[in-house]
């Protein structure tokens, strides 16, 4: 099993659209596919579908005490280990407990038979989440933005990998992936050059095709399964062949 962790400590770039598609999309594959969702908001799990969600369902108890993963849900295909919005407590309970930051790395070593892959929907900060979710991927995938808040984010992202590898030292960025891509902004075309000079490896762009997301989204549904006939399932199963190349998977999507 190989764990990925989907992260950028901005919001609104696509990290929750990349784990929810980019997963079930390996699973439509025949890999066997893991979800965690670490983030309050809970946008990875509402929108496979999955609600009325339990705090002993998600993280927490993992997160603050060391307890094992709790038996995930199924939805689409894919297993979920599901949030829901008291999950932010964990901030505060993990601060004090001696190794808390390595908790979820601990406890995928105990189910490491069971899939090929763990994709984990880390929230959008730089808090005891973030670090939990970081320090159990063997590689980030990291969403950017092609705006200029996708640059300005990229010294704090810099930055917060460096202190992650403190902890876990063979640390590394898979994969940088352009969203939001407007090529006929000439605005979007300077950055993904700014992104091309700097970054690698770096994923061709995802373009900007909001209603499909959005709309799938809503539905609760992959976009797999939403819209297969789409330009946006197109963009899907083309990342999907990025991010698996990069993982070692030998999968085609």
């Amino acid at each position: 099993m190989i764990t990925a962790t989907v992260f950028n400590h901005a919001g609104g770039a696509g990290k929750t659209s990349l784990t929810r598609d980019v997963g079930h999309q390996l699973a439509q594959a025949g890999q066997r596919v893991l979800l965690i969702d670490l983030d309050p908001q809970a946008n990875l799990t509402t929108w496979l579908g999955v609600r009325g969600v339990s705090l002993s369902s998600t993280v927490y108890r993992l997160a603050t005490e060391g307890t094992p993963l709790p038996e995930p849900v199924q939805a689409h295909g894919l297993h979920l280990i599901p949030a829901q919005v008291d999950l932010a407590l964990a901030e505060t309970g993990m601060l004090g407990v001696p190794g808390s930051q390595l908790f979820l790395r601990q406890a995928l070593e105990g189910v490491r038979g069971s899939y090929d892959v763990a994709l984990i929907d880390s929230p959008p900060s730089l808090g005891q989440l973030a670090i939990l979710g970081a320090v159990a991927a063997d590689r980030l995938i990291v969403p950017i933005p092609t705006r200029a808040k996708g640059l300005d984010a990229l010294p704090g992202l810099q930055k917060a990998t460096a202190l992650y590898r403190r902890l876990r030292p063979d640390l590394a960025v898979g994969l940088y992936v352009p969203t939001l891509y407007d090529a006929r902004r000439s605005h979007d075309r300077e950055v993904l050059e700014e992104l091309r000079a700097h970054l690698s490896p770096l994923a061709e762009p995802i373009p900007e095709r909001a209603a499909v997301w959005l709309d799938s989204s809503m539905a609760g549904e992959p976009v797999g399964v939403y819209a297969p006939n789409s330009p946006v399932f197109q963009d899907v199963q083309r990342l999907t062949r990025e991010v698996a190349g990069v993982l070692g998977l030998g999968v085609r999507a």
